[in-house]
């Protein structure tokens, strides 16, 4: 019997002074079974960055042909890729040529920098990826927050993403 997913409710409210982008969002999000909660929680950053009304979650790790998140305008045409985790150059490729923007969330501490090391050469033909790096200790502070109902309160400034008490830095590898 295949595992099923767990259904997460969200309820953000997002200050983003950079954009001066303000609203609050309702969203259900589907864990799969073989997805980590700091996986799930990145994907919700990703989201809380680039908030806007055609924003949404792609089906996650069930298909490899959509993003964790991304904007798909009314024409169909797809405005922003936001992929998180440790993908394949090939992915990414796709994704750049796909998509006007294509952002890279990477997380995992050593993991993430033996990937950047061996992989950016070859993704720094990508004009429209930007790859930023998580460190180890701030996705882990977002896993911690996983909850079947979640009411965070995400304020963004200046490259830092701060949630209460918490905060969370971006460290941009790429443009």
């Amino acid at each position: 019997m295949a595992l099923k997913a767990t259904v997460l409710k969200l309820n953000l409210s997002i200050s983003d002074l950079d954009r001066n982008h303000f609203e609050d969002y309702t969203l259900t999000v589907a864990q799969h079974p073989s997805e980590t909660n700091e996986r799930v929680m990145v994907r919700v950053l990703g989201f809380a960055l680039y908030a806007c009304q055609d924003l949404r979650f792609g089906k996650g790790l069930a298909t490899e042909e959509e993003a964790a998140v991304w904007e798909i305008d009314p024409t169909g045409a797809i405005k922003l890729w936001v992929d998180v985790g440790l993908p394949d150059e090939s992915r990414l490729r796709k994704a750049c040529g796909r998509s006007d923007k294509v952002v890279l969330i990477t997380y995992g501490g050593k993991g993430a920098d033996l990937w950047w090391r061996q992989n950016s050469e070859a993704l720094a033909r990508y004009k429209n990826l930007t790859v930023y790096q998580l460190s180890f200790e701030d996705s882990e502070k977002l896993a911690k927050l996983i909850d079947r109902n979640m009411k965070l309160a995400w304020t963004i400034q200046e490259g830092m993403v701060y949630l209460g008490e918490e905060s969370v830095a971006l460290v941009q590898l790429s443009s």
